[in-house]
């Protein structure tokens, strides 16, 4: 993975066939069936990269022919929150990985400002969790910033959120580093950034109607 020094907690997932994929997503001619399968499959793929440092232990087993101990996953357990509702295709990806994960929501649109409506949480048991907050886009930050204060308020420590995107701007990584530094970033492509209208450029155009066939 990459990094860019003016955000110390940003990961650029740089692999190939992650960068293949989204430039497909890019593509307008790109159908909505495609790009909902392409979600899915980059976010699998990323999952590899964001749950490297998950901790092992050993648990005594028997294969056919010894018994052994064998590596297991150790410590806290994994939770899963897109945030809704472009989110949801990549929760997918991530339970593919992971199918033992809780899964939690949190339902957020923007104003006319650009600012965050709360309009639905849903989580399991923070105690002892890892969370994994999910959504397409970082593009002002300030969905991203209110997804984790959702957790934080809960009593959710920064450095037990990861927060999973595909594309952001660096407006918006700025945004979330500033108010929650200790939450790591991993995303596909840090574009150039926003324009007018607050969308990414080069970006996606507006993920959850592509995802979902639907029009502004």
């Amino acid at each position: 993975m990459k990094q860019d020094t003016r955000f110390p907690n940003l990961f650029i997932c740089d692999h190939p066939l992650i960068q293949h994929k989204l430039s497909h997503m890019r593509d307008k001619e790109t159908s909505t069936r495609t790009f909902r399968g392409l979600l899915r499959e980059i976010t699998l793929l990323m999952g590899y990269e964001i749950t490297r440092d998950l901790p092992l232990t050993t648990e005594r087993i028997d294969t056919p022919m010894v018994a052994m101990d064998a590596p297991v996953i150790a410590g806290k357990k994994l939770a899963i929150v897109p945030v809704l509702r472009a989110g949801v295709g990549m929760s997918d990806g991530l339970l593919d990985l992971v199918p033992s994960a809780r899964v939690g929501h949190i339902g957020v649109y923007r104003d006319e400002q650009h600012r965050p409506v709360e309009y639905l949480v849903r989580l399991p048991d923070v105690n002892d969790r890892r969370f994994i907050l999910c959504d397409p886009m970082v593009a002002t930050g300030y969905s991203a910033v209110h997804a984790v204060d959702v957790l934080v308020k809960r009593g959710v420590a920064q450095e037990n959120i990861a927060f999973l995107a595909l594309v952001a701007a660096p407006e918006g990584v700025k945004v979330l580093h500033d108010a929650h530094p200790g939450v790591k970033l991993y995303v596909a492509s840090l574009d150039e950034r926003l324009d007018d209208h607050a969308y990414i450029i080069p970006g996606l155009g507006d993920a959850g109607d592509r995802l979902f066939g639907t029009k502004n």
